[in-house]
């Protein structure tokens, strides 16, 4: 491999994926930008140009045996074990310094920014509502080679990342596996398979309710609105990640006390919990809404498992039961055709959602074929 200033990489590409390790025993499994990473280094050491990959963190913390995934599948490494031997550096999960930049630009490796968040919301609240983001520190890298940007992101943060970077960004193939879902579920009852039961429908919403892309409102509204339609059909609406909005916020106590699924005591409103084993243990139904964010792991880890997922996320309307945009009569009536008719195919059902979900994953040719003509443009192009 050709690693000399003012010469384009040639041959098979060593490649880096940043993270950013907080503890030296960090999992992957909730923190969705480290998932990210795994599922971009699966599906990259598929890739013919590819000869290796490895993460990268980008913090202080010691990579040690003590990180609870397998070190020989995806190898991870520190800045010193990465800046000499890698030709593509994607800044994932953690950012590199204007002097790494530098080394590298010196070495002629590419820099590519992959952006899977929506940080135009996220700097908007930092902005508006005093939410600590960046303060006095905030570095914004302006030489990147490309920016690579997941699709459901594109329509609210791409002008955001262009003028901010200086550079045009491409959408790429989204990117999930259920490897971490597989081990999570592996020690639960039927591996946390969606089964059918009897009785009244117990209804989960799990948003994360901590900024206005993935809140609860609307779909609580949906289970309110199915409930009046049919409440002997519903035995319970759980709330999870609610518990603070729910003892705390008084708007939102007051909202809910407007509704008869609560004012009847058929909701909870809880704390965190694991998706797997709350789904496994007292999930029918989950009834779910974005804005903003229309495809995310949450919604392929349901429907992976078989359990019916009722949503509006226009990027994968084939998957679950699928409303448009806000119409939560539209979600009502989703919702009453899962109580009557989900069950009697449950099993079909797990099959043809695997299969749609099959063209996400990491081995798919497709997807392959496409992250090996975007390193083959980025290293045929001069360096910035």
């Amino acid at each position: 491999m050709v690693e000399h200033a003012n010469r384009t990489p040639i041959g098979r590409l060593r490649i880096g994926i940043t993270i950013g390790l907080h503890h030296a025993a960090e999992t992957l499994w909730n923190n969705g930008i480290k998932q990210n990473a795994v599922y971009l280094a699966e599906a990259l050491k598929n890739c013919p140009n590819v000869e290796r990959v490895m993460l990268v963190n980008t913090t202080a913390i010691p990579i040690t045996a003590a990180l609870p995934w397998d070190l020989q599948r995806w190898p991870t490494v520190d800045w010193d074990g990465a800046k000499d031997s890698v030709d593509v550096l994607i800044e994932l999960g953690g950012q590199i310094s204007p002097d790494q930049t530098e080394y590298l630009k010196q070495r002629n490796a590419r820099l590519v920014s992959y952006c899977c968040g929506t940080e135009y919301v996220s700097s908007m609240e930092a902005v508006l509502f005093a939410r600590p983001l960046w303060g006095a520190n905030l570095f914004v890298n302006q030489r990147y080679d490309d920016i690579w940007m997941v699709p459901q992101v594109a329509n609210i943060s791409q002008p955001y990342f262009e003028v901010l970077r200086r550079l045009q960004a491409r959408a790429v193939p989204f990117i999930w596996s259920p490897v971490f879902l597989d081990q999570r579920s592996a020690a639960l009852p039927n591996k946390g398979l969606q089964a059918p039961r009897e009785g009244p429908r117990r209804l989960t919403v799990m948003e994360p309710n901590i900024d206005v892309v993935k809140f609860c409102l609307y779909p609580i509204f949906i289970c309110e609105l199915a409930y009046r339609m049919r409440p002997e059909a519903i035995a319970l609406m759980q709330v999870t990640n609610a518990e603070p909005i729910a003892k705390e916020r008084l708007e939102f106590i007051t909202l809910m006390h407007q509704l008869d699924i609560v004012r009847q005591h058929k909701a909870v409103f809880l704390g965190r919990h694991d998706t797997p084993q709350f789904l496994a243990d007292n999930t029918d139904i989950v009834v779910s809404h974005q804005w903003e964010n229309p495809l995310n792991y949450f919604y392929l880890e349901v429907c992976w498992q078989g359990f019916p997922l009722v949503h509006n996320a226009a990027l994968c309307p084939d998957l679950g039961y699928y409303y448009p945009g806000n119409d939560v009569s539209a979600g009502a009536a989703r919702l009453l055709e899962v109580i009557d008719r989900h069950d009697a195919d449950s099993l079909g059902f797990r099959e043809r959602q695997r299969a749609l979900i099959a063209r996400y994953l990491p081995d798919d040719a497709t997807l392959v074929t496409r992250y090996a003509a975007l390193l083959d443009e980025l290293v045929a192009r001069p360096a910035r």
